[in-house]
């Protein structure tokens, strides 16, 4: 996940507003044995969505990490890539050490954790500045491990436990129900505060809840 914030531009507002939503939903990445990428994948708790064939020339086989909005492919005569060559894929972890393990216990065998002297760029092969162990401040977006499956593709798995402002819009997500509870909550009393400056009761709250809900995990003004 880049940290990079580009705001403001007349460029980028054009954009957006032109444009309709894209959302990544399929990696593909090459492998050289299904049936062994299959074992390692699944072995890491990953769901399994689809394992589809059409004869001896075309399999596809479909993982989603939990939690992901995004799943990933592979199969037979899928891509022209070779195996082993899609790189520093990104996972969005809450806790790293905590997947670490679970890394661990589904049989992979991750790097220890680390963050970057200064910057971001270590995170990539090819870059000095690992620093071993989590960022000493536990700073969102600044702890790193990686991992690699039978083929050499590899993963990055990234520590985010607060997003910058606008980082997430219009794709809200909770991790249980706990935290979605919370988020209820709190829309709750906020809403209980703006009926108390309106001086009315709100029919439509079921709208100003999904408002609030929606702009506090982007990090935006929330409604009032």
């Amino acid at each position: 996940m880049s940290t990079t914030q580009v705001r403001g531009s007349a460029e980028g507002r054009t954009t957006n507003a032109m444009r309709s939503d894209m959302k990544l939903e399929v990696v593909v990445i090459p492998v050289s044995d299904v049936e062994r990428a299959k074992q390692f994948y699944g072995g890491l708790g990953w769901r399994l969505d689809a394992d589809v064939s059409a004869g001896d020339d075309f399999r596809l086989v479909q993982y989603t990490p939990k939690g992901s909005g995004c799943s990933v492919q592979f199969g037979t005569h899928l891509t022209p890539a070779a195996p082993g060559t899609a790189q520093a894929l990104h996972l969005i972890v809450p806790d790293i050490e905590a997947a670490r393990e679970e890394l661990i216990q589904g049989g992979a065998d991750p790097s220890e954790v680390f963050h970057c002297d200064s910057g971001y760029a270590c995170r990539f092969p090819g870059n000095d500045g690992r620093v071993s162990g989590p960022e000493p401040q536990r700073g969102s977006y600044a702890s790193f491990l990686s991992f690699g499956d039978p083929d050499g593709n590899t993963w990055l798995l990234q520590e985010v436990t607060s997003r910058f402002p606008g980082r997430v819009a219009g794709d809200t997500a909770y991790g249980s129900a706990a935290d979605l509870s919370q988020a209820l909550r709190r829309a709750a009393a906020a809403h209980g505060e703006h009926e108390a400056r309106t001086g009315q009761a709100d029919a439509n709250w079921p709208d100003w809840y999904a408002e609030y809900m929606v702009r506090e995990q982007a990090g935006e003004e929330p409604p009032s």
